[in-house]
């Protein structure tokens, strides 16, 4: 098996999102944000959740499946899957899914999100998922994207947030 960047990785074993997938071993990428290490993520084990979440979408009407896995910053994984809707403007993204399990379980913030399509490859947020990873990760959350990983300063630069509405005390 191998890492999004090409290098061996071993089989990653946990119990469906429950282990932490924190790894000393280098798996590409660097944190020019200051949050996460891009190092410091195992992006494998993020990526074969979110390809078992993928496999549970509820995608009739467009049959494009996503999943999306989320690394919280207590080590907690939390992920979703899409669900359509034949009212087509109630669809939920896979990322409103994984953010409802995020704040269901405890809340905390996104400090790593991998988001898959049908062939398990790195799928860029919609501007709608975008901004609710950036209300839950903030600008030092990292992403894989087809690009490589990036922080979110760099997936929604000159994000709207909390600040902008000036509530006292709100995160980025």
């Amino acid at each position: 098996m191998s890492s999004p960047t090409g290098e061996p990785t071993e089989e990653p074993t946990y119990a469906a999102g429950a282990a932490p997938l924190h790894t000393s071993a280098p798996s590409g990428g660097t944190d020019p944000s200051g949050g996460a290490e891009a190092a410091q993520v195992d992006w494998e084990a993020l990526r074969l959740r979110a390809v078992e979440m993928m496999e549970r979408a509820y995608a009739p009407y467009s049959h494009f499946p996503v999943g999306v896995a989320g690394l919280v910053d207590d080590g907690r994984v939390v992920a979703g899957c899409n669900v359509e809707n034949a009212a087509y403007g109630v669809a939920l993204c896979a990322e409103c899914g994984m953010v409802s399990e995020l704040h269901a379980t405890g809340g905390g913030r996104l400090t790593a999100v991998y988001c898959v399509g049908r062939d398990g490859r790195p799928l860029m947020a919609c501007g709608r998922c975008r901004q609710l990873l950036w209300e839950n990760g903030g600008p030092s959350c990292l992403v894989m994207t087809p690009e490589g990983v990036l922080p979110m300063s760099e997936v929604l630069p000159q994000a709207f947030g909390p600040a902008n509405l000036e509530v006292g005390g709100a995160l980025p």
